[in-house]
């Protein structure tokens, strides 16, 4: 997320627009001071929902019982108000539960609208599937909208939110989409996860994979059983190069090798189209093929800085995923080093 794009922030009131203002004959303090409420409120009301996820995205039905909004390959901005990730939910007998929703109070309102277009049974639950503010700080749309909901998430992801990882991304989504996030507040995770939990979502089973040290090391990975559907949070990427610098690249790949002995016929990844198992051999690939290269490089006496040339062309085949220059040339340092302690285990 490097790579800040400024665009003017701008919020338009199509009823203020579009209906004329009229004055009362005898009381015109009063008509203008009702009128000038009315607009005030239908801004805020337009400024707390993210319009352009409810007018330019649909929510997909990728499963029987599974919807994907599929988010832009970007990183936040003040044009995309910070959305750029693949919120979901799965629809039961009973409820609903939402997976990852989004980086803002505003995104998450904008998940619910389009959730509402569908069903109008009640979101029960929502799951985060780690600690990076892009896909989960959009919980306070749904605690709003069910006090009783519960939310849950690797413990490890819990005590990082709450040891200050939730006020530091508020703060950058703020800084990086100009203001379009501001009013939202961090809304934790109260549930903490088990590695092979079920949570049941009436007859729906959600089975929990969670990692040691995978994207970063608050990851829990989530197969929708009945639909044979996985989302892998940025465990996994697709057309999309993420940033590693809180992850393994051992780690992603054993997770990834795990995943792929999964009776999967769809994978959800955290940014990118859903897609079969193609998804986790497209992205395991580009890890190992890094990772692997950095240590014959290693070996052969180069330091990080020389050898990004010699792996790019490697890695030709990732040259027109988002993010692959930005990226690239740290994550051939982070891999450096993780060989240089693997050494040492």
């Amino acid at each position: 997320m490097q790579v800040r794009q400024k665009f003017p922030l701008i919020f338009l009131c199509a009823a203020c627009l579009s209906s004329p203002i009229t004055w009362a004959e005898g009381d015109s303090s009063a008509s203008a001071d009702k009128t000038a409420k009315t607009s005030t409120e239908t801004v805020s009301k337009v400024a707390d929902i993210h319009q352009g996820i409810t007018e330019n995205y649909q929510a997909k039905k990728v499963a029987e019982h599974t919807y994907v909004i599929h988010g832009p390959l970007e990183v936040p901005s003040a044009s995309n108000k910070g959305f750029m990730n693949n919120p979901a939910f799965i629809i039961s007998e009973t409820g609903v539960a939402v997976i990852d929703p989004g980086s803002s109070v505003q995104i998450g309102r904008g998940v619910l609208a389009h959730i509402k277009k569908i069903t109008d049974k009640p979101v029960t639950m929502v799951f985060n599937t780690h600690v990076h503010g892009d896909h989960w700080l959009g919980n306070q749309a749904f605690l709003e909208a069910n006090p009783d909901i519960k939310i849950y998430a690797h413990p490890k992801m819990i005590a990082a939110a709450k040891a200050g990882d939730a006020e530091s991304w508020i703060k950058n989504l703020s800084q990086m989409t100009e203001g379009a996030t501001d009013g939202t507040k961090a809304t934790l995770p109260t549930e903490a996860l088990k590695d092979g939990q079920i949570v049941k979502l009436g007859k729906l089973s959600i089975k929990t994979h969670l990692g040691d040290h995978v994207h970063t090391k608050t990851d829990a990975m989530l197969e929708v059983l009945e639909d044979k559907i996985l989302f892998t949070g940025d465990n996994v990427t697709s057309k999309r190069i993420p940033r590693m610098d809180d992850g393994s690249f051992r780690g992603s790949i054993t997770a990834i090798e795990t995943a792929l002995k999964l009776e999967l016929e769809k994978v959800v990844p955290g940014h990118g189209e859903t897609g079969g198992k193609e998804v986790l051999t497209a992205y395991r690939d580009y890890l190992a093929t890094l990772y692997e290269t950095v240590k014959i490089l290693s070996e052969e006496g180069l330091e990080d800085f020389e050898m990004k040339d010699k792996i790019a062309v490697k890695l030709q085949d990732y040259a027109d995923w988002a993010g692959f220059e930005g990226e690239l040339g740290k994550h051939i340092s982070l891999a450096v080093l993780e060989a240089e302690q693997a050494e040492f285990e």
